[in-house]
């Protein structure tokens, strides 16, 4: 069952990462006892699923303020045959239509999408499979809402979009079988954590610039206050001794001076990786950056030297 994709197209996936970010799992420290894996932010899951095919984890948990984006790992977990049959039927009608009548299909399922919602306890094929729907048609693989927490992204221009990947999802459903999917704030992850736990946080990035930030994955935006609670967070799991990883944008990319992370994560290890930026309409705004991986522990693999470390702030 290698080769297991996300399910969903989402903006900040770690996927074209996982061959850097996997040289700072700490599975393999001396002496380290990790079996459970904890994700605050899963989003689209790369990590999860990099992470439940290479080591025996026995206990997982997954979290996540999109609800939407939860009810589908629960689908896909609990009910994947069902879910597998509405997407063939999307696919099938949506494949043979013209643009201008597949622009109507699109926007005919964005409505009903928006029209309703479903609560934190529901588990709901028709919801999960517009919500897949959606990514796999909209413009370039967004998940965006509005402050109404409406789904607002236009119809895209695809030739033949993979609606239903049904051999990937059968996969999927039987790798994600024992982790628990929970809607809610990242806080709510505290009582399952401690010193035999590795939790990876993928927040809302910060934005580079003013007109760069893409953090409407909900309605809720993720500011600068926000990252200071996080970065507090952070601090009460590593005193639980968990071993902690977390990605966030490097300011420094468009201001040398910006030393908003390094003053928030005092004391912890912060690494510089290589990365693609892909959430910009225009092509020429996408290319190679660097990005921040923050650590609360030193010894890594070897393979690490492929990286670079940026600097350990020393306490004050």
């Amino acid at each position: 069952m290698n080769n297991i994709k996300p399910f969903v197209k989402w903006a900040g996936g770690k996927g074209s990462l996982i061959p850097q970010l996997k040289n700072f799992y700490p599975f393999e420290l001396n002496n380290a006892s990790i079996n459970k894996y904890v994700e605050p932010f899963v989003g689209g899951g790369a990590v999860l699923i990099n992470i439940l095919q290479k080591y025996d984890i026995k206990e997982a948990y997954a979290f996540d303020i999109n609800i939407d984006l939860i009810n589908c790992y629960n689908v896909i977990k609990k009910d994947v045959k069902s879910l597998i049959k509405e997407l063939d039927k999307k696919e099938k009608d949506f494949i043979k239509l013209e643009d201008k009548k597949r622009e109507e299909l699109f926007y005919n399922i964005r409505n009903e999408y928006n029209s309703y919602k479903i609560n934190e306890n529901e588990i709901n094929v028709k919801r999960a499979s517009e919500f897949i729907f959606l990514n796999r048609t909209c413009f370039n693989g967004l998940y965006r809402v509005n402050k109404s927490g409406k789904f607002n992204v236009p119809c895209g221009k695809y030739k033949n979009p993979t609606i239903c990947d049904a051999s990937n999802l059968i996969n999927l459903s039987y790798l994600i079988r024992n982790v628990n999917f929970q809607y809610g704030d990242y806080k709510e992850s505290e009582k399952y954590i401690d010193n035999n736990t590795f939790v990876y946080f993928d927040p809302p990035y910060r934005p580079l610039s003013s007109t760069s930030g893409f953090t409407s994955y909900t309605k809720e935006d993720f500011n600068d206050n926000n990252q200071k609670e996080l970065a507090n967070y952070f601090k009460l799991l590593d005193e639980k001794g968990a071993k902690l990883m977390l990605s966030n944008s490097n300011p420094k990319n468009t201001n040398e001076d910006d030393n908003f992370f390094e003053e928030i994560y005092k004391g912890f290890n912060i690494n510089k990786i290589s990365a693609k930026r892909m959430i910009n309409a225009n092509a020429k705004g996408r290319g190679k950056i660097s990005e921040l991986l923050i650590t609360n522990y030193e010894e890594m693999n070897k393979c690490i030297q492929e990286s670079s470390i940026l600097k350990k702030v020393p306490l004050s």
